[in-house]
């Protein structure tokens, strides 16, 4: 029942998390991934999965954090978006992987251009009073990538092992 409950839960309300954190302060704490690589140990271990296919994930998401932290590197990404996108792989594995990553690029151009278009116009007066809306506004401001990031793994997550049937 808990790990039922976890499984449904944990992961789908850190990436919510994780998402209006960066729309609202641009950070992603070190705290979402801590959590999510815990919790998906904690489950795996729990249900049963094999050591090898632990190992797999592990591999996917060893993978993402090299290709992530060398897009940070750049100044592509932020290091809070190669940590989540990280953790994400932990929990869909290479499975999931290639679906995953084509969404968050789908939905990171979609909210890029959507900033891009945001910030042509004048914020009025009464938005400009939010702190988070004149950073997102700013023309040198970042984008909250993470949105992409949480929004693609909640799109591929149905699809995974998690979410099969409880009790199946």
């Amino acid at each position: 029942m808990v790990a039922d409950l976890a499984r449904l839960m944990l992961f789908p309300a850190l990436m919510a998390f994780a998402a209006s954190s960066d729309l609202l302060t641009m950070t992603i704490s070190n705290r979402v991934s801590i959590i999510l690589t815990t919790g998906f140990f904690a489950l795996a271990l729990g249900s049963g999965m094999s050591a090898s296919d632990i190992l797999f994930h592990v591999a996917a998401s060893g993978a993402v954090l090299l290709v992530g932290f060398g897009l940070f590197t750049q100044g592509w990404i932020g290091g809070g978006d190669a940590k989540l996108a990280a953790s994400t792989a932990l929990w869909l594995g290479f499975a999931h992987l290639l679906p995953y990553l084509i969404y968050a690029s789908l939905f990171g151009g979609a909210l890029t251009l959507a900033l891009i278009q945001f910030r042509m116009v004048p914020l009025p007066r009464w938005l400009a009073r939010f702190e988070w809306l004149q950073r997102l506004h700013s023309k040198n401001g970042g984008v909250p990538y993470g949105i992409a990031l949480a929004a693609a793994a909640l799109t591929v997550y149905p699809e995974t092992q998690w979410m099969a049937p409880i009790g199946a």
